[in-house]
């Protein structure tokens, strides 16, 4: 009779766990919101890896497919891909001349950076046949980070801000990622190696080993924060991530060991220090970590738990997924529990979400001390796909780490469902 409890406890768990997904009509809801949203430059960056991360997949750094990715556009590749040349159209449509410049106007330095993706697909593909336009524009996007207009510290590491050099650990998804793919496209392995030295030299200022995870910001003397953010270490996990899958999968992959050994440490400590140290019953991320009086963030959750995903698919590290499916299964399980999901166009019933789409609280990505209650963050959209994405493709490579995903405290609501259906068939049997 135990094994028999036993057996059903397991296979009930698993099943929820199972069971807690968005559908295709529910991620496409959310996206809308982002479309419709994106305005600022990060915000416009980020959509771009959403769409790359969820539709164009071939063209995504986490496909494991050889870089650069093929120039000719695959039929199956040319739907997914039309928002983003629609983005680099946009983009170049707004620039001129040979000077160097970002690719947005902006007052930060890296957010513009963070478009870059696009304008290098492109040029890459000839969009458009439209000679060097793109390519010119990722260039002097790229002279533009290490020009003199731009301020850097005393060791290198290019300013978050134009007004002064000050680190933000946001950075690490906006300016390395593009460094690395500029050197894998243009075949200059000293271009990707300075997306490492970038990452290295705002680690060595913004990690806190006292506490296990990135302070926002260092240095310069305006809107200092050096607290524990969790969108900051989120942010610093996936570019790095970025960055590993885009040498990983380049001709430079077997020479650069070293640096993807780094990058893999350093991703791991991020999700060791905020899960093991910050991480509770309730399967969110306070805003600050170390805060129990900030608001729980259902952004920053849902960006680390995609980075513990992609960490699991493309750094073969699983000790991380099990707090991933908590956090997902949290997010994306009805308020009435898991099954009573009947409408796979949208969210009638959930917590963390509004009904058109928005996923809530989020923190203001424009004032990181504030709650978003009923949602509107762009970006925290974004966090969603990529989520959904890679929980997606994490389940395609084999669910690595699940047994140990399943034996942790996972679902919202799951013990009355486990009472239910145990005792169900339970009843039955000694019947």
């Amino acid at each position: 009779m135990k094994l028999l409890a036993s057996v059903i406890v397991v296979a009930v768990l698993a099943a929820t766990a199972a069971a807690q997904e968005l559908a295709e009509d529910q991620v496409n809801l959310v996206s809308a919101r982002l479309a419709e949203n994106a305005r600022r430059s990060w915000e416009i960056g980020t959509r771009v890896q959403a769409i790359l991360e969820h539709n164009a997949t071939r063209y995504s750094v986490f496909s494991n497919s050889d870089l650069p990715p093929s120039a000719n556009v695959p039929g199956d590749q040319q739907g997914p891909l039309t928002p983003v040349w629609s983005i680099a159209r946009q983009v170049l449509s707004g620039l001129g001349g040979n000077d160097p410049a970002p690719l947005l106007p902006d007052s930060s330095v890296a957010d513009p950076a963070s478009v870059g993706i696009a304008m290098l697909l492109a040029n890459w593909t000839n969009l458009d046949s439209n000679d060097d336009q793109y390519e010119r524009a990722a260039r002097n996007q790229y002279n533009y980070l290490f020009s003199d207009s731009v301020p850097k510290t005393g060791q290198g590491a290019i300013s978050h801000r134009i007004e002064e050099a000050q680190l933000w650990s946001d950075s690490i998804f906006m300016i390395p990622p593009f460094l690395a793919y500029y050197g894998v496209i243009t075949d200059n392995r000293t271009v990707v190696q300075q997306a490492y030295d970038q990452i290295k030299l705002y680690r060595d200022q913004l990690y806190d080993s006292n506490a296990g995870v990135w302070r926002h910001i260092a240095g310069g003397s305006r809107d200092t924060d050096p607290g524990y953010w969790a969108t900051g270490n989120a942010w610093a996990a996936a570019g790095m991530l970025r960055v590993y899958a885009t040498i990983d999968n380049s001709d430079f992959s077997g020479g650069m060991k070293n640096q993807k050994k780094d990058l893999k440490n350093w991703v791991e400590e991020i999700h060791q220090g905020v899960y093991e140290r910050y991480f509770d019953g309730e399967n969110l991320l306070r805003n600050y970590l170390n805060d129990p009086n900030t608001f729980y963030d259902t952004a920053a959750t849902a960006l680390l738990a995609a980075t513990a995903y992609r960490a699991s698919t493309v750094m073969d590290t699983h000790t991380y997924v099990r707090y991933a499916e908590r956090s997902r299964l949290t997010l994306f399980t009805p308020n009435t529990g898991p099954y009573s999901n009947t409408n796979w166009t949208g969210f009638s019933n959930y917590e963390h979400f509004t009904t058109d789409g928005w996923l809530r609280p989020v923190v203001n990505p424009v004032s990181v001390g504030e709650s978003m209650s009923s949602g509107g963050s762009p970006e925290a959209q974004a966090f969603v796909v990529m989520m959904h994405s890679a929980w997606r493709d994490w389940r395609w490579e084999g669910e690595k780490g699940k047994n140990a995903a399943i034996g942790s405290h996972a679902a919202v609501g799951l013990s009355s469902v486990l009472l239910a259906v145990s005792g169900a068939v339970l009843g039955a049997f000694l019947l």
